[in-house]
């Protein structure tokens, strides 16, 4: 299981992408996530990404986001701002697992 998360830099969902994996790893669950700033993410979805997160700082973008991905045929979700908080890796996990069937 891919996932890509894009954020406006990259850098504030490195902590969502180790939760996400923290939580994974507790559930046996193999995944790969990423988080890339909205200038790479155009060239990512190229690399198999099963599934785009949105995070809140950008989701103003959103309409955007899933016409790049939809060129892709790449679902796409929002992270809820409760992802962003410490126990939000179980939160995210689930709704990927949402869009992951």
């Amino acid at each position: 299981m891919k996932v890509l998360i894009v954020c406006s830099g990259g850098m504030s969902s490195a902590i969502v992408v180790k939760a996400i994996e923290k939580e994974a790893a507790r559930q046996d669950i193999k995944i790969t996530v990423k988080a890339v700033g909205t200038g790479e993410v155009e060239d990512e979805l190229k690399n198999g990404w099963g599934l785009l997160l949105v995070a809140p700082q950008v989701r103003h973008r959103l309409d955007e986001l899933k016409a790049k991905a939809g060129t892709c045929e790449i679902p796409v979700a929002l992270i809820p701002p409760q992802g962003y908080t410490p126990f939000g890796g179980a939160m995210v996990l689930d709704e990927i697992l949402k869009h992951m069937v």
